[in-house]
């Protein structure tokens, strides 16, 4: 799959003009003018970025996102086929809200779908995280197969490529600055704490 995928991007890469590419499909919660933006570039398959999510996440959405303080991106930035499908699916619905709510819940469950290598069976399984979290059948099969969406979520890979260098997942910036403190909420508090 991840062959697959490298393959998938490369001819992106080469076909689709750097115009097209647009930050403005990125999800985003909390405060447009917020003092701080921290940007999280993942893929839904990566347990790394499953640990963040779980552990750091919540944290800092109840301190910083909520409270004004703190703009959050997530950066779709999959590794492979079963990432790239459960993206689109996140992109399913106009609300925002309801869109990281399932975000949240594929990180929770990734170890339920994330599985194998047959992308029709873990389309299915993705499918009933999003029953679960009342988001409708038929639109999450179209969103599946929805080229546009693809696309837009290649660009985007492509984009944080050329742009801030990604090489791994999760890989966090703050206000366009790396960040390099390792996982721990303590750390990443201290760094947005200097900013405000």
């Amino acid at each position: 799959m991840k062959k697959i995928i490298s393959q998938l991007i490369l001819i992106y890469l080469f076909i689709i003009p750097i115009s097209l590419i647009s930050a403005e499909t990125v999800l985003k919660i909390g405060k447009s003018d917020a003092k701080v933006t921290v940007k999280v570039f993942s893929s839904l398959t990566c347990p790394h970025c499953a640990k963040f999510h779980e552990n750091i996440f919540s944290r800092l959405k109840s301190e910083y996102i909520d409270t004004g303080k703190v703009t959050f991106e997530h950066h779709s930035f999959p590794l492979d086929l079963a990432a790239l499908n459960a993206e689109k699916l996140i992109r399913c619905s106009s609300s925002v809200e309801k869109n990281f709510d399932l975000l949240a819940k594929l990180y929770e469950k990734q170890k339920d779908w994330a599985i194998g290598s047959d992308i029709n069976v873990i389309n299915k399984l993705l499918i009933k995280i999003g029953l679960e979290n009342n988001f409708e059948e038929s639109a999450m099969n179209k969103c599946i197969t929805d080229d546009k969406i693809q696309e837009i979520i290649l660009n985007e890979r492509i984009d944080a490529q050329k742009k801030y260098k990604i090489s791994s997942t999760p890989t966090i910036y703050i206000n366009d600055k790396k960040y390099e403190g390792g996982p721990k909420y303590k750390s990443l508090k201290k760094q947005i704490d200097k900013l405000l």
